[in-house]
């Protein structure tokens, strides 16, 4: 069978949430210590560790078949190439930051300023759009650090929690774009390329829908269970069996993980006890 090229982060967060992610599909990467290039033990696939600026180049050159890749850097190097899923993990933002002591109004402020960034094309595309010019820095690396040594007076970077911003004094003033990883495929992929993406894709969607939902049992008593079942967001019934006490059922289905707290203080409110909730590893639909 024809292998597919994928080409993850060589190093960092998104690097582990991609080797976590196809090891939760059931694939057994065979890498050793500073490896580029491994192939999987079970799956018809070969694994490319490269620097992530430089995958859309690769994607765009059919070198690789697919890749896990921040959106944001597709978005700053490969509008071109095409995003067959979002992965929901290694979630952040581009975000435009200046010193806390400059008072910050309104995107116009920066007119004429002076912005340190390695996105320069998402810098200039976002102020375009809004009647802004400003004298771009291109910086490869920590750009933080930018302000206080004079060289800008403002950064565009990605911001998770915004530590690296508070550390360097640094407020962020405007939120760019927001971006997750993502599976991105490469325009010269082969039709026997396309059918191991399809196969993968429906590894993929079964952990993510797993992730993204909370297996549940409860108990309760026969009298509240219409009740309780209008409750249930359950992928399409729940399943009901009777309890060996009689005038009462056990209760099992799936919801949602981010209705999760919500549903089971609609459900004690309604009368179920014993709730019992666990993860779900795999979820097929």
């Amino acid at each position: 069978m024809t292998k597919i090229r994928i080409a993850i982060q060589k190093s960092g967060r998104l690097n582990e949430d991609s080797l976590k992610l196809l090891k939760d599909c059931g694939i057994s990467i065979d890498n050793g210590k500073d490896q580029l290039r491994a192939a999987a033990r079970n799956f018809p696939m070969e694994v490319f560790y490269l620097r992530n600026g430089d995958i859309p180049q690769y994607l765009r050159d059919g070198v690789v078949d697919i890749a896990i890749i921040g959106e944001n850097v597709l978005i700053e190097k490969g509008e071109d190439i095409s995003i067959a899923e979002k992965l929901g993990f290694s979630k952040c933002r581009v975000s435009l930051a200046m010193p806390k002591s400059k008072e910050y109004r309104a995107i116009s402020d920066l007119q004429g300023k002076r912005i340190a960034t390695s996105y320069p094309n998402t810098v200039k595309n976002f102020l375009k759009d809004r009647g802004v010019t400003a004298d771009l820095h291109i910086i490869n690396g920590s750009v933080e650090i930018a302000p206080n040594i004079g060289l800008a007076d403002a950064i565009c970077d990605i911001v998770s929690s915004g530590s690296t911003l508070f550390k360097n004094n640094l407020k962020e003033v405007e939120v760019m774009l927001s971006s997750e990883a993502v599976l991105a495929v490469s325009p010269k992929i082969s039709g026997a390329g396309k059918e191991v993406l399809q196969k993968l894709q429906f590894r993929i969607n079964s952990v993510l829908q797993a992730r993204q939902s909370r297996y549940v049992l409860l108990n309760a008593p026969n009298e509240k269970l219409d009740t309780i079942i209008q409750i249930l967001p359950g992928m399409r019934s729940p399943t009901v069996l009777p309890l060996a006490e009689e005038g009462w059922s056990s209760v099992h289905t799936v919801i949602k993980k981010d209705k999760f707290w919500e549903v089971i203080d609609e459900l004690k409110s309604a009368g179920a006890e014993g709730i019992l909730v666990c993860p779900i590893e795999k979820m097929v639909l």
